[in-house]
């Protein structure tokens, strides 16, 4: 083990979330354009990358913990440790690893804010327009049962549209 696998196994991570930056992303234009059709498709990609950040998260954990021994710190030295002991140029390269990976996971996290924020949305619309027009809403509950969520309200329907 060695400050290389480390090095790789963090760009690997890093093109990782910038690859869950763009399908968020890809899912969020979807929700915002109303295309709900293709909205299963981007939610299994998001997914897959997720999946596929956690496979990677398991080697980085290893290849910095045995960097962690090499530089003669705790096990669970963070990043930014590794970074300060690491001697140069690899210092450098660790501290913008840490950098990048504080930048994207700030992107990711109002990226996802933003993308269920759209869901709820939707969701309440559509909930909205069922109870104005069928008097009740039947969804499933947790059980798998049907489950009326609300009673009809009084509206006006501009009936020339």
């Amino acid at each position: 083990m060695s400050l290389t696998d480390l090095s790789s196994v963090l760009w690997r991570s890093r093109e990782l979330l910038e690859l869950l930056l763009f399908k968020l992303e890809e899912e969020q234009l979807l929700l915002a354009a109303g295309r709900s059709r293709w909205l299963s498709h981007a939610t299994r990609e998001v997914e897959v990358v997720l999946d596929q950040i956690r496979q990677t998260e398991v080697a980085r954990a290893a290849y910095a913990q045995a960097v962690a021994t090499e530089l003669h710190l705790p096990a669970e030295a963070s990043l930014g440790e590794l970074a300060d002991a690491a001697p140069d140029p690899w210092s450098e390269l660790l501290h913008q690893h840490r950098k990048a990976f504080l930048t994207l996971t700030s992107e990711i996290s109002s990226m996802a804010e933003a993308n269920r924020d759209l869901l709820t949305a939707g969701q309440r619309a559509a909930r909205e327009t069922m109870l104005a027009f069928a008097g009740t809403v039947e969804t499933y509950g947790r059980q798998g049962q049907t489950v009326t969520g609300g009673v009809r309200r009084p509206s006006l329907v501009d009936e020339a549209i």
